[in-house]
């Protein structure tokens, strides 16, 4: 056989795996040991749960009593630092399995009795909102026991991102941590992305289109959540490849109570039928707000940027249009001026280079913001691949910040200038009898000279 063909040995292989429950026992194995022999990436992953900063210890499929019953949670997480220790049992699903809530309740009696501090959960499913549980269980069972989760996406970006950008300090470390990051990216390891919209995808994506969408209807408050959780992958993975923390931008409500979002944008899809949300990328200009149109089939990625504080209207215009040198030419610029109602002068990127003063519609007023937007294609099936909802939405995010948010940069007004001796003016825009060797502050802006007095008869 030809050395081509050869199989190169990993640490952690994905052949051999046989069915779902050989599949969450090697998943849960891989993901705990590199936990603990990878110091930074085990603190990673706990410290967001209140983990203090010790030694990781990990365990596989510990066997505890519940009354009369013998249960065994896929793991336990045990961080150690002087006279603290936080516990916590870890129960993991891998391909389209979901969590079962009598299964994490029995987990959360378990933990109470044994005074561990939290139940981690690890599966693909997303929630819409980062902090809540994809899993709904009894509130009271959790009043001395924390419920966390992470999905597989989380836990694949965050392996990434401590690789690749924040580092490790030993070598053969981050070596072990890049076979993890091999075997969660190989199709047979479970930890899949995020591929399906859900059930009610197609009937309420055909409701759309002919307008008979209501908010009540059911289904809408599954693809509702589904959107939402779409942008926290799409937030994932987009964090991965930069090397930071993407998250959705939601008000303090939104993250407070979930059920308003949900009915917010299950509103919105019935009367306009669009999906809107917005994700944050640090430092960038701001936020970037997507809009899918069902009804229209474009999916639109937007930010709000603040024109300059001075300088002429076309001199703003300019600003903007040479930070998007290389932006598509598609790429549709709105202005806002100050005091005016309604949608300002919006034109496309092409036209613009041009003639920037397209964008005035009032030289008059003040420029005060622009819109920088770009529109493309909508998938409409539900899952994955060609054509698909979830693909087009993620091309569109990816593209329009490599193409547009990512060269754009907030205006910052100069600094004043220090004046220099060589600022003063020269000796023939001075009086003679008011000559210094000092330089005044008054000296730029001479006072004018006096009257001559009358002369004798």
């Amino acid at each position: 056989m030809p050395e081509e063909s050869w199989h190169e040995a990993r640490l952690i292989p994905t052949s051999g795996i046989n069915g779902a429950e050989e599949q969450e026992r090697r998943a849960t194995s891989a993901l705990l040991a590199v936990m603990s022999a990878v110091r930074e990436y085990g603190r990673s992953l706990t410290r967001p749960f209140g983990a203090p900063a010790g030694a990781v210890e990990t365990f596989i499929e510990v066997p505890f009593l519940l009354g009369e019953r013998k249960l065994y949670p896929d793991g336990l997480i045990r961080v150690s630092r002087g006279q603290r220790t936080w516990t916590a049992l870890v129960e993991v699903k891998t391909g389209s399995n979901l969590l079962v809530a009598e299964q994490l309740e029995n987990y959360l009696d378990v933990a109470r009795e044994q005074g561990y501090d939290a139940l981690l959960t690890i599966s693909n499913e997303i929630p819409a909102v980062a902090g809540q549980h994809p899993t709904k269980v009894d509130k009271r069972k959790l009043k001395r026991v924390d419920l966390h989760h992470l999905s597989w996406t989380q836990v694949l970006a965050e392996a990434v991102i401590q690789k690749e950008f924040r580092g490790v300090a030993d070598p053969d470390q981050a070596w072990i941590l890049g076979e993890l990051i091999r075997y969660l990216e190989h199709p047979r390891s479970g930890a899949m992305e995020f591929d399906d919209m859900g059930e009610s995808w197609v009937a309420v994506r055909d409701a759309v289109k002919v307008g008979t969408l209501r908010a009540s209807d059911k289904g809408v408050a599954e693809v509702a959540a589904r959107f939402d959780a779409l942008l926290r992958f799409a937030g994932l993975s987009l964090g991965r490849r930069l090397g930071t923390e993407v998250t959705p931008l939601l008000t303090r409500r939104e993250l407070a109570e979930p059920i308003v979002r949900s009915q917010a944008l299950a509103a919105e899809l019935a009367e306009h039928g669009t999906l809107t949300g917005a994700i944050k990328v640090p430092d960038a200009v701001a936020p970037i707000t997507v809009i899918a149109d069902l009804r229209a089939g474009t999916v639109t990625c937007q930010v709000e940027v603040d024109a300059p504080r001075d300088g002429r209207p076309t001199t703003r215009v300019n600003w903007l249009v040479r930070q998007l040198k290389d932006a598509p030419e598609a790429v549709r610029i709105e202005s806002h001026a100050s005091h005016s109602r309604g949608h300002g002068a919006a034109e496309l990127l092409r036209d613009i280079r041009l003639d920037p003063a397209l964008l005035v519609a009032d030289p008059s007023k003040e420029l005060r913001s622009f819109r920088v937007a770009l529109a493309t294609g909508m998938g409409a099936k539900r899952g994955r691949g060609r054509g698909a909802f979830i693909d087009s939405v993620l091309d569109s995010i990816d593209g329009f910040y490599g193409e547009v948010a990512e060269h754009l940069r907030a205006w910052a007004a100069k600094p004043p200038r220090l004046r220099s001796e060589s600022d003063a003016p020269g000796e023939d825009d001075v009086r003679p009898s008011l000559t210094s060797t000092a330089l005044s502050s008054q000296d730029a802006e001479p006072r004018p000279a006096a009257p001559e007095p009358d002369q004798p008869a």
